[in-house]
């Protein structure tokens, strides 16, 4: 897989440029919304939940900010890499290039958002009196670990889609309902231990709860945690891969 990135990189490469101008074209502030958008949406929150759920929680925004954060990211990537196969059927069905090419170009760009917006996170953190310490390099992991999640996520919904375009609309409702699963904008320390357990089940909410573990807690995750999201991340892989290895020559009579 590297030797084929490495002979088509200049292909991947203007793929990403391509993502970048295209998303933002005839927009007055451009790459300005990769920032202001989930900044909006992040106040919108904290003016519905901080009267129900952070009232009594200290660093209650820097705590809203980690859950929207982290799913924003996977939405983002996930959401477009769902359509990276359909969206460049032109260019793979006359020229034999490696499919995953055009993910991987989506997944670039939602990563280099995710940083911008990951800079004003930090920016959050200082006004909002959180303490800086080494373990901060330590979300390395959690970014590290949502990355190849969301590329895995994507191999299998791309793959979906081709097939079966009702999965858009399957995918909408079902990232909505995760939002709602995945305790973005309140605690779950009032739950039942078998509640709490259930939402380790969530690979979004480990992720989410990695951060709010440096971030606010200043601890870093047990290996057991560790091991539950590297399990995450190696089956969805896993399962993406073999998708795209069974159906790769299937995949331009249904484009």
């Amino acid at each position: 897989m590297v030797e084929k990135l490495k002979k088509h990189q200049f292909l991947f490469e203007e793929l990403v440029k391509r993502d970048f101008k295209k998303k933002y074209k005839r927009t007055i502030l451009g790459m300005g919304w990769s920032i202001l958008a989930p900044l909006l949406q992040l106040l919108v929150m904290r003016v519905v939940f901080t009267q129900f759920f952070g009232r009594n929680m200290d660093h209650y925004t820097t705590y809203l900010f980690c859950g929207n954060l982290v799913f924003s990211y996977f939405s983002e990537s996930t959401g477009q890499g769902m359509m990276s196969l359909m969206g460049n059927a032109s260019i793979f069905t006359k020229v034999n290039v490696p499919k995953y090419l055009f993910l991987f170009s989506k997944n670039v760009q939602a990563l280099i958002n995710f940083g911008l917006v990951l800079v004003v996170f930090f920016v959050f953190c200082v006004l909002d009196g959180v303490a800086f310490t080494w373990k901060f390099v330590l979300l390395l992991v959690p970014i590290l670990s949502l990355l190849l999640f969301n590329i895995g996520v994507g191999l299998i919904l791309s793959a979906l889609f081709v097939f079966f375009r009702d999965v858009q609309y399957l995918w909408s409702v079902f990232t909505q309902l995760l939002m709602y699963l995945s305790a973005i904008f309140y605690s779950i320390d009032t739950f039942p231990q078998m509640a709490r357990n259930l939402f380790l089940l969530n690979p979004i909410y480990l992720h989410i709860r990695y951060f709010r573990k440096i971030v606010l807690e200043n601890t870093v995750p047990s290996v057991w945690f560790h091991l539950l999201m590297l399990a995450d991340v190696l089956i969805v892989l896993g399962i993406g891969c073999w998708m795209y290895k069974k159906y790769n020559t299937k995949f331009l009579y249904y484009v």
